[in-house]
Parts: C-alpha cells; structure tokens; sequence
C-alpha cells in the first residue's frame, strides 16, 4: 500500500467522479445504460439516470467530509483484502460498499452480481482512471476466496450460505429488508404523490422501497390510490405488469378482499414484504402500540416513512428513500466502524 496515499486523496478522487458522472456524454450513457439493460431487463433508463443521480448524491464533498469526520481513517496500519459480493436488486446497488472499503484505505476484492455488472464494471473503470493509486486496491473476481473480512448482501437464503463460508471471517452479513410507511390521516396529496416514488422507483425492488404502509382506517386507501395516479406508467413495463397480472388472478380466483387501481393491487396484510405490484396496509388505532412494535420489527425494516408528526427515530419524509447519503448505513450497520477496526 501507497503510505501517501491519504484519506484526503481519496475522497478527491469520489468528489471527481461525481462531477465526471454529471458530465457524461450522451452517447456514452445511452451505450452505457444499453448493457445494463441487456443484463438485467428490470433496468430502464429512468432507473439507471436515478441510480446514477444517488450516486452523484454520495460523492458530494461536503456531504464525505462530514461522513468521515467521526473516524479515525488515515491509511490504516494493516489494510485488509475486502471481499465484496454485490447483489442486482437496483443498479449499481453495492456502490456504497465499493465506496466505503476504498475510503477507508482496504483493498475492495468485487464479485459482481450477473444482474448488475455493467454500471459498476465502468464506475469502478472511471475511478481508476481518476486515480490510478486505486488500480491495485480494486480487483473484480468471480471467486471470492482467503479474503480477511466479507461484506455480503442478498437474500434470507444467501444469507445463510454467506454465514456458512465467510463466518469465520470478520464480516457484515446482509439479508432481506423492506420498507413501511406510516400514515396519519394529515398527509397532502403532494405527501402521498412523493410515496409513490418510495413504492415504485426501480419498480419496488428494493430494501428502500415502501412495500407495506400503516393506516389508520380505509378511507385512506381511497385518497392514496388518487394520488399514485401519475405512477401508472410503470404498468407499460412487461415484467411488472406481467406480476400485477398474476397477483390479481390470484386473488381474484381466491376472492381475496383487495384494492385494485389498475397497476396496483392493496390488500390487507400483517406480513411487511408484499409481492411485485402489491402493496400491503395494515391499520393501527394507538401510535404509541404502532412505534412499539416498529421497534421490535427493526431488525427487518429498512426505512420508516412518515411525516414529522409522527415523532420515530430516523423517521424519512415522504419521497426521500432512495436518496440516501453516505452514512444511511443498510441495516443500519454502520460500515466504516467495522471497516476501521479491521486495520488496527
């Protein structure tokens, strides 16, 4: 490792890929974004624009100083190999990953997701061509063996496998996490528009995206459907209507109670992760009894979404899921704290 190559450098080198990611030509996008579509087809170019705009989001300057002013994160006295398994939920989803091992002075060791494979393969491109110092701290594998720590994320079930192989490690283990929303009765029509983005952007596929919302009577529902109406577009994507289609045959056939919009269908439910194209509710009487069992949900939840009424920590507003910053850790795990403790 390059002992003068120091944090300062390396966040010199995300801020330059940020302004470099608002400066691409179009050509290089639309060539860009053709292959993450031919990937993975629940990719659009609205997706992909979004995923790239979170990214320019992270690699603000003030937005990584402040991120890690709390850390002691000079070059570390033993940097460590990291293994990254990335999953393809939403483009370019592991980024922050990617993003956190390098700034904390690790060598990132990536396995790519097949689904998702394209936008990172050239954002980790452009970095080194930024800065050539990252060139031997970045290595894209298909095999992730006798790394020193793992990150991991994906599914309840690839969680499992990833505790199996990589739990003598020191690692940070991710599985499945959804979203809820919490309605009081007071929301604007501009409140419940901004929802319809935290439900279908990257048309609900992932962990930041509203799957279940909380209500206080079903009337509700009524004015919610009202204002997703600018969201019907996503019903003209095949894969998403093909999965309201067949959510609706079943409950149609099952004569399951349920609301239908014609691109979304809303049913009554105590589970939080709903299918493709289904949202769930659930309606709660006592806020009090509804922040409590929030809490005891937590190690399933992602985000809560609400207005600033409803007094929970962390609460988001409405619309603002998929635009975190640096330190809206997944899981709420806070990724530098481990990164930090690994070189020590």
């Amino acid at each position: 490792m390059n002992s003068d190559f120091t944090l300062s450098d390396r966040i010199s080198a995300f801020v330059q890929l940020g302004i470099d990611l608002s400066n691409i030509s179009e050509d290089e996008k639309i060539s860009l974004f053709q292959q993450a579509e031919n990937q993975n087809p629940w990719f659009t170019h609205r997706s992909l624009e979004h995923a790239l705009e979170g990214i320019r989001v992270l690699l603000d300057a003030q937005a990584l100083e402040k991120w890690v002013a709390p850390y002691a994160l000079s070059e570390p006295i033993n940097p460590k190999q990291v293994g990254l398994m990335l999953s393809g939920n939403i483009p370019a989803v592991g980024f922050h990953d990617i993003l956190s091992v390098l700034i904390a002075g690790h060598s990132a060791c990536i396995k790519l997701s097949s689904q998702d494979s394209a936008l990172p393969f050239w954002l980790i491109k452009e970095l080194k061509r930024i800065e050539p110092r990252f060139t031997d701290r970045i290595q894209v594998e298909e095999m992730l063996k006798n790394k020193q720590a793992y990150i991991a994320t994906g599914s309840d079930n690839s969680a499992r496998y990833f505790n199996f192989y990589f739990g003598k490690y020191p690692n940070l283990i991710r599985a499945n996490r959804s979203s809820v929303a919490i309605l009081r009765g007071d929301e604007s029509k501009a409140d419940l528009e901004a929802l319809g983005s935290d439900i279908f952007d990257y048309f609900g596929l992932g962990c930041r995206n509203v799957s279940k919302i909380f209500v206080k009577n079903q009337g509700q529902l009524t004015d919610l459907l009202d204002a997703l109406e600018s969201f019907a577009s996503v019903a003209n994507h095949h894969k998403y209507f093909n999965n309201y289609e067949y959510n609706k045959s079943i409950y149609l056939v099952n004569r399951t109670p349920h609301l239908d919009n014609g691109f979304l269908l809303v049913k009554e439910s105590s589970d939080l992760v709903s299918p493709i194209a289904v949202l769930f509710y659930e309606i709660y009487s006592d806020e009090q009894e509804l922040k409590t069992k929030l809490q005891e949900l937590n190690f399933k939840i992602q985000c809560v979404v609400g207005n600033s009424l409803f007094d929970f920590p962390g609460i988001i507003p409405f619309g603002q899921t998929q635009c975190p910053l640096p330190w809206d850790y997944a899981d709420g795990v806070d990724t530098l704290q481990f990164l930090g403790t690994l070189g020590e």
